[in-house]
């Protein structure tokens, strides 16, 4: 494993590797509510920071979050808020997927290598239920997700859920579609975060993403995730076999419960905040 450290942003300390690249389609089980909304601004983004202390307290509208993503689609007023500084989603009660949290997507700058960091966490009243999606992530091609696996080789998707198991444990794990994944949904590699015990409540993670295209049906590519300093995947991956699709085109920004079968759900809104997001085009 090879380790990069980058000096951007000055803020951050950030972990780097030659990663791998991937995209994003909303099908099955990741529907769109109908009060979601398209927004069209003036750019494309490739590198930027938002950290949101700009705002007061009230709704992100869609053009505040066209003002700080671009081109953003799958907004939802209703359920994004700022909140101290923070960017917080709302997940409603007895809900999944679109139709109770957010499924964003961002046009981004066409790239071959990207990173990207953000912080999370999760209300100190927050339900884990079964777990969700969560975070930004990055969808390379046709950016598979939502039971649409990447076995024809023409896009996938890097992403990150939180977990509880039947016996109580909650953690973060990777949640990656990719053209040789094992199965119809993503990839969690067997991996987690924390590696025994749990996730907190209450407590601010920070969430370090690299991801690198691979050429032609070269196992070239590469996907990185880093959280509060450990290394939770790093390893080569073969994200599409259509050159033509090989290029990382969005980023996803999904909060939302699910899972699509009715256990994922929870019988109480939850809340879950953002600070301090750092987007670097590389390649």
């Amino acid at each position: 494993m090879t380790l990069h450290m980058y000096s951007w942003p000055a803020a951050f300390l950030v972990l780097g590797l030659y990663s791998a690249s991937c995209q994003k389609k909303i099908v099955n089980d990741e529907t769109l509510s109908s009060e979601t909304k398209t927004i069209t601004a003036n750019a494309i983004k490739s590198t930027w920071t938002t950290n949101w202390n700009n705002y007061g307290d009230g709704t992100y509208t869609s053009a505040s979050a066209a003002n700080d993503f671009g081109n953003v689609s799958g907004w939802n007023d209703s359920r994004a808020w700022i909140s101290g500084g923070n960017c917080r989603i709302k997940l409603l009660k007895n809900a999944l997927s679109g139709a109770g949290g957010v499924i964003a997507n961002i046009d981004i700058s066409d790239g071959s290598a990207y990173e990207l960091d953000y912080d999370v966490r999760f209300h100190s009243q927050f339900d884990f239920s079964r777990g969700g999606k969560i975070g930004f992530g990055f969808l390379v091609g046709d950016g598979n997700t939502g039971g649409d696996p990447g076995w024809d080789g023409n896009g996938g998707s890097l992403r990150l859920m939180w977990y509880q198991t039947d016996a109580g444990r909650v953690f973060f794990q990777p949640y990656v579609y990719h053209r040789d994944q094992a199965g119809q949904y993503g990839d969690t590699f067997g991996k987690s975060y924390p590696s025994s015990g749990s996730l907190q409540k209450g407590v601010t993670y920070h969430v370090h993403m690299y991801i690198k295209s691979n050429t032609g049906s070269n196992t070239n590519g590469h996907v990185q995730i880093v959280i509060n300093g450990t290394v939770v995947l790093d390893r080569a991956m073969r994200w599409t076999t259509n050159d033509s699709k090989r290029l990382i085109r969005r980023m996803s920004f999904h909060t939302f419960r699910g899972g699509s079968q009715s256990y994922w759900e929870s019988g109480t809104d939850g809340y879950i905040y953002y600070d301090n997001l750092s987007v670097h085009k590389i390649s």
